[in-house]
């Protein structure tokens, strides 16, 4: 059998070499190419989109040779049924062509789905499936949960080599360390059929890579991405008859890490920014890597980095103990960790800022309820004394660092100044906040009868802290309460002679 796998691996490699600088020549010659458009695509030239079509080729040819020789040597079918290879290959036929058809023409997600839908039918009529889900319902699944369960799983992985397809050779090269895995569970697992598929499409795929790592001559497209996806779906699935429980789950899930994390990170990026899922971006992990200065070529080898590690840590699962488990999950949840956060995704800042405010809602329920507090005892009020110390009590516990008052009196009014201020600060003077570096919110004082009161400057220093404090509550109910307790304070004759010109003084609060 070694000497079986290493000439089909050979074969398949360079029936793709061939077959790839075939497809691209006719393709340039007959203009099936395709042109960058807007900003989302990275390269400048027009280049052809049907690489799938060689890396098929190569596939098929390498089976039909197997088959042929099997032919004369019946012994090269000892442990392989010819029959499960035709229940994977006829729906991955299928899955080919609608890669085709879209490199050609186009197809709408929807589309694209459906036929996706059909083929993971077909592959569960043949028997791949998804038995059962360790951890959580280790039991036989029926039908009706595994057939949605297998579906969901096959469009997934099929569509995350798709979406990771941006740079140059980066979703092939990722895709070859996957198949290698694969082949090797299924070397040490004894499953012969999963074995030979998985070393003919790794000959395939690196027989491609040549044209297509950077500067690439030919893309993959979605006749190679979505095929490859695909067969990988479908072996993992084959593969699962012969493993054990987790380690079917766990290898397929660990070494198909990039294009998994990249799908999942689309799918909570676009849900948290309120887009739609299908929605075309810039921010996919590649591009976030060359946001921070790296080179096409070097984004591609980092992303290689990445794959390989994934594929290490999984074939640490061959043999699945507590520690192994525990050392792989660690690692992966650190390197992901660590990943997600240096790339700088603000959806995920918004998450952070969001779980902050959570964790420090009392302080906000408690700042809140003071202006609450301050709101219904200004409208109880009815002199400047109390105002002041209203404004003072509802300010000093919150984040704010001072405040001045500009009230001014009404038209009909004994006074002739145009304005009387108080200060209030955390500091000893007014001015040293307001000559620091700070922010300030002014909020124009109107009475419920529409006329003017003055204004409420309230100044903060400029901190990495939150502001602890719903503002709506300052800019909306909050000016008109003090307004009314200003104006009310004006018309009461004995209040008139507190309010005499130096008497409003200001005072500050020692932080």
């Amino acid at each position: 059998m070694t000497l079986l796998f290493f000439g089909l691996f050979i074969f398949s490699l360079a029936i793709s070499f061939a077959a790839t600088r075939e497809v691209r020549d006719i393709a340039n010659r007959r203009g099936w190419v395709f042109v960058p458009q807007g900003g989302r695509h990275l390269h400048q030239t027009p280049l052809p989109r049907l690489g799938g079509a060689a890396i098929f080729l190569a596939f098929s040819l390498s089976l039909v040779l197997w088959l042929a020789l099997s032919l004369v040597f019946p012994r090269l079918l000892a442990g392989v049924f010819p029959t499960t290879l035709l229940r994977i290959y006829v729906p991955a036929c299928l899955v080919f062509c609608l890669g085709v058809y879209d490199d050609l023409h186009g197809a709408g997600p929807y589309l694209k789905f459906i036929v996706q839908a059909i083929a993971a039918i077909l592959l569960f009529a043949g028997g791949m499936r998804v038995l059962d889900v360790p951890l959580i319902f280790p039991h036989i699944l029926p039908w009706f949960v595994g057939l949605p369960l297998t579906v969901l799983w096959v469009m997934a992985v099929t569509n995350a080599f798709n979406l990771i397809d941006g740079l140059d050779g980066l979703a092939a090269g990722s895709a070859l360390f996957s198949t290698l895995v694969l082949f090797i569970v299924a070397l040490v697992n004894q499953s012969w059929l999963c074995s030979l598929i998985g070393v003919t499409l790794a000959g395939a795929i690196l027989g491609f890579l040549r044209f297509n790592f950077n500067p690439a001559t030919i893309f993959l497209g979605d006749s190679g991405s979505l095929f490859i996806g695909f067969m990988l779906s479908a072996l993992a699935l084959a593969g699962a008859e012969k493993a054990p429980t987790f380690v079917a789950v766990a290898i397929p899930v660990v070494s198909f890490g990039l294009p998994i994390l990249e799908t999942a990170l689309s799918i909570v990026r676009r849900l948290i920014s309120g887009r739609p899922i299908f929605t075309a971006d810039r921010e996919h992990i590649h591009h976030k890597l060359l946001q921070l200065g790296l080179s096409h070529r070097q984004v591609v080898i980092v992303l290689y980095a990445v794959s390989a590690v994934f594929a290490m840590l999984s074939l640490f699962l061959l043999w699945p103990t507590g520690s192994t488990l525990g050392l792989v999950l660690a690692v992966v949840g650190t390197g992901i960790w660590l990943g997600v956060q240096h790339l700088n995704y603000l959806e995920f800042g918004e998450l952070r800022r969001v779980a902050q405010r959570t964790i420090e809602q009392r302080q906000i329920v408690i700042n809140n309820l003071s202006v609450r507090r301050a709101i219904e005892e200004l409208k109880a009020t009815s002199s400047f004394d109390e105002v002041r110390n209203i404004l003072v009590a509802a300010f000093e516990g919150n984040d704010f660092d001072a405040f001045e008052l500009r009230a001014t009196p009404p038209l009909d009014s004994q006074f002739v100044e145009p304005e009387h201020r108080l200060c209030w600060s955390k500091f000893p003077r007014i001015l040293a906040i307001s000559s620091d570096p700070s922010w300030k919110l002014t909020l124009d004082l109107v009475t419920t009868a529409n006329r003017a009161g003055g204004s409420l400057v309230i100044y903060r220093n400029y901190s990495n802290r939150d502001l602890q404090l719903d503002v709506n509550l300052l800019t909306s109910q909050f000016p008109v309460a003090l307004a009314d307790a200003l104006d009310r304070a004006w018309a009461i004759p004995e209040t008139l002679i507190a309010a005499q010109p130096g008497n409003l003084a200001s005072y500050a609060a020692h932080a």
